[in-house]
């Protein structure tokens, strides 16, 4: 059993991975002020970002659900990770190793990486292993059907293309000779256990890793070469295992995830040779789902990465032909099983705020196909070519009656008015509803009848095609705030995210009570447990060792260390409480002025707590006698605090 992580490891593997980046690999993160970014919450389910990341200091929050942490503690979360794991994913990625102590040997020693790092190492091997037998005389029928479709060996290189060899433990064997254990190898599920032992679960097949979307390859949808054997599947994936599960899993967003975020679209296709034909055509947003129906989990992938955000403007086709909001389209086969697809499709939509298009080639090939019969403009055009999500499965509904007759009408009305009903956003169903009646030429007032009919109790829209969610637990300091929360809040916000600038501004003439709020009050408290500003000021100095003096390096890895060191002390209620201070935005947006913020912020509570400490000793004054004991003692505490408010006044001044 692998032993500690040495903390100093812990420190090099957080310094070294960028917040920005780790986090921006699963949210679509935009500028919110100096030193903050902003996004959905891969958390839960949100229609406007309330996901925030401080770069410089490494931590993120999110203010509608309440989580946050550091990079680490979101690696965890995101991947479902123990510390360990998280740790040595992070130190995999950023080329550290790890140094573990034995437990009670006080020696060190380099341990073997957690389950999760056996298994993706495991399949980093398979993959190689698969990519190496691509060029082996067995593997000419695979190389023959990636010819026929066009695919050069740069690009199956680029998308890790490889050969399963048709013995039955030819992968088990090599990777047996690399020392993963028969456990580890069934688990990966990159081999079956039957009478005889252990088995390949692939065998004379071309080979797509399946990687999630930090590029590690989790799983394998293999192909099958010879048509003629009917006993097995045609295609057959990596069934779940601890890495990979189905369900969360988009192929090729790896390779897409650039261009999805920064092009706000996303085209999803029904196979690997159509992600590669769309990619090879230009169409570098393209994925496809491993196997299964395009799902909430799928959603909520594609929706961080568009930014898609609650818009009343979303869905608008502007002059360049883009989607004000982005977009979503599914390329479906134009037959039965592409309208029922669509129609799955049409109930993902009621979860997006981008608008959802369908691309669908008239003579029903797919991407790849369409790549090879007419070229890769051809593919471009046919996802420009796209029609809304609404309006393909209305059409969809009205191809199968005859509208020349009255009775064909009828039916369309019944069948189409239901699925119009459905649109959540009702401006927007108000639209089909028209346009269903000039469809099957019939009064409005009588469709608008029947689709209102036809309706169920639906919530009301917050948004183009979104119905509302149901209200987040909201941290303690939103809703209506009072002037006294709002000046405690702002002075440990500039504390927590500046503390070199609120050095020498007064914080140490506070005490406890100075807080009203008691979560505040418990921030303070842990901040003076952990030796308050003087502390920071030490890890400053050693910073500055480090990165040398006036380096701003040193400054923001004294500020992480710092508030690390404060939430250790602090109980995960309140810590949660203390990352939403240190990032959420700051009103000074100007990094020029944040210093005089921060202190103006940190006076403003010094002002306001010496005014009541005032209030208390001149009561307390009042009820003494000149010739009581504690009168001069009072009266010397009055001057002392008169003194403090003029000095803070003048400061402010």
């Amino acid at each position: 059993m692998a032993g500690l992580i040495l903390k100093e490891d812990i420190a090099a593997v957080r310094d070294a991975s960028r917040i920005e980046e780790i986090v921006g690999e699963r949210v679509a993160l935009r500028p919110a002020g100096v030193d903050s970014l902003k996004g959905l919450c891969p958390f839960h389910d949100e229609r406007t970002p309330s996901f925030h990341v401080r770069p410089s200091q490494g931590f993120w929050h999110c203010f509608g659900c309440g989580e946050g942490g550091d990079v680490i503690s979101f690696v965890q979360k995101v991947d479902s990770l123990s510390f360990t794991e998280a740790v040595e994913a992070l130190a995999l990625k950023a080329g550290i190793t790890l140094r573990y102590e034995a437990a009670g040997s006080g020696t060190l020693r380099r341990e073997e990486p957690g389950r999760r790092q056996r298994l993706l190492d495991a399949h980093r091997v398979a993959e190689e292993f698969y990519q190496a037998q691509l060029t082996s005389p067995d593997a000419h029928l695979g190389r023959q059907f990636l010819g026929r479709r066009g695919f050069d060996e740069a690009m199956c290189r680029h998308f890790g293309i490889g050969y399963s060899p048709a013995s039955w433990d030819a992968l088990t064997r090599h990777l047996r000779s690399k020392g993963f254990t028969d456990q580890e190898i069934e688990t990966a599920g990159l081999a079956t256990r039957g009478n005889r032992g252990l088995y390949d679960r692939f065998r004379g097949r071309l080979m797509w890793p399946i990687r999630d979307i930090t590029g590690a390859t989790v799983g394998f949808g293999a192909r099958r070469l010879n048509d003629e054997d009917k006993e097995s599947p045609k295609y057959l994936n990596t069934p779940e295992t601890p890495i990979y599960h189905k369900s969360q899993v988009l192929y090729g967003l790896d390779l897409a995830k650039k261009e999805i975020t920064q092009g706000r679209r996303v085209v999803i296709v029904e196979g690997y040779t159509d992600v590669m034909a769309a990619h090879a055509a230009g169409v570098g947003c393209a994925v496809a789902t491993c196997g299964t129906a395009f799902g909430e989990e799928h959603v909520k992938i594609v929706r961080r990465l568009l930014g898609d955000t609650a818009d009343s403007a979303a869905g608008v086709v502007l002059s360049n032909g883009k989607t004000h909001g982005g977009e979503v389209i599914f390329t479906f086969d134009g037959d039965a099983a592409g309208q029922k697809a669509a129609l799955r499709a049409f109930d993902m939509d009621q979860n997006f705020a981008a608008q959802t298009f369908v691309a669908v080639e008239p003579h029903g090939m797919d991407p790849c196909e369409l790549r090879m019969a007419q070229g890769e403009r051809a593919v471009v055009e046919l996802v420009n070519s796209r029609t809304p999500l609404f309006e393909f499965v209305i059409r969809s509904v009205l191809r199968q009656l005859d509208l020349r007759t009255a009775e064909g009408r009828v039916k369309a009305l019944r069948a189409a008015a239901p699925v119009v009903a459905r649109i959540r956003d009702r401006a927007l169903q108000r639209e089909y509803t028209r346009s269903l009646a000039g469809w099957i030429g019939m009064d409005i007032s009588e469709v608008s009848r029947a689709v209102r009919s036809s309706g169920t109790s639906r919530p009301a829209s917050n948004g183009r095609g979104a119905a509302p969610e149901a209200p987040a637990p909201m941290p303690a300091r939103r809703g209506p705030e009072d002037p006294v929360s709002k000046i405690e809040r702002q002075a440990l916000e500039a504390l927590v995210q500046y503390p070199m600038y609120v050095v020498g501004s007064g914080f140490e003439e506070l005490g406890g009570e100075a807080f009203s709020v008691p979560s505040y009050r418990a921030v303070h408290d842990a901040i003076r447990a952990a030796g308050g500003l003087d502390a920071f000021l030490k890890l400053f100095r050693q910073a500055e060792e480090h990165f040398g003096k006036g380096e701003k390096k040193a400054v923001q890895a004294a500020t992480r260390a710092f508030v690390d060191d404060v939430r250790e002390l602090m109980i995960p209620e309140v810590a949660a409480v203390l990352m939403e201070l240190a990032v959420a935005p700051l009103p000074q947006d100007r990094e020029d002025q944040l210093r005089a913020y921060c202190r103006g912020a940190m006076g403003a509570m010094v002002r306001l707590d010496v005014t009541r400490r005032l209030a208390d000793a001149n009561a307390n004054l009042q009820r003494l006698s000149e010739d009581d004991p504690q009168y001069t003692q009072a009266f010397r505490e009055l001057m002392r605090l008169e003194e403090v408010r003029r000095r803070f006044t003048e400061r402010a001044q």
